[in-house]
């Protein structure tokens, strides 16, 4: 049986993983016959409201306390406990490495969000994925989660998809190196040499068929190399 590793950043499509790309990911995996593992970094975060409610004294310009959640219990939500912190990832004990999207991959594994073309990834994600690199095992990213990759091995001028090639992750992308194309909401683009596959997702798509399918593609690629 194959096992994947799966990075979560939380729970929630505006500041952690989105839960139905990464339903559609974990159920991909699972319907490949194949064991998934849910790992997550440890660290606090700033919470996103997912309620599009504005409130009167906020409109007003009053202070707003901001909510602050640890990614890893968050993430455990999701993966239903059975989740395991990312610094204790081996690369040696997994096939491949796949992140979900969501907007914590922008803010809580990365600083994309906040600092654009100045970004940095957090070291337990950085150390994962030149792990899984240096292995040469296959690496899998949803939606906005390849400008994660894109980061981190730019310089190797990897080819990836954030769904348009003219967004302004896709610039950011390019800035640092990467090859990106253009892609369908269930497309997905595969990068042979790097070992790396991505799909779109929310970057494009519209409904939750296409986010489904577009896991599923990509895990079906991801079979051809395992």
């Amino acid at each position: 049986m194959k096992n994947i590793a799966v990075i979560l950043s939380g729970c929630g499509n505006r500041d952690g993983s989105e839960l139905q790309e990464t339903l559609g990911l974990l159920l991909a995996i699972d319907r490949q016959g194949w064991h998934y593992q849910c790992f997550a970094p440890e660290g606090f975060f700033e919470v996103v409201p997912h309620v599009d409610i504005v409130d009167d004294e906020e409109e007003a310009g009053a202070v707003v306390d901001i909510e602050q959640r640890d990614i890893f219990v968050e993430s455990a939500r999701i993966a239903r406990g059975n989740i395991l912190p990312l610094a204790d990832y081996r690369a040696a004990d997994y096939d491949a490495l796949a992140m979900p999207g969501g907007m914590g991959a922008a803010r809580n594994l990365s600083t994309f969000a906040f600092d654009g073309p100045q970004m940095t990834v957090i070291d337990s994600v950085t150390d994962a994925l030149l792990d899984t690199n240096r292995a040469k095992k296959p690496i899998l990213a949803m939606c906005i989660a390849p400008t994660v990759l894109a980061k981190t091995f730019g310089k190797l001028g990897i080819s990836l998809t954030l769904g348009s090639d003219d967004n302004p992750a896709a610039q950011v992308a390019k800035g640092f190196g990467c090859n990106v194309v253009a892609c369908g909401p269930t497309d997905i683009c595969v990068d042979e040499e790097h070992r790396i596959i991505t799909t779109p997702a929310y970057m494009v798509a519209t409904h939750i068929s296409q986010i489904f399918d577009g896991a599923a593609n990509m895990v079906n690629r991801l079979a051809e190399w395992l």
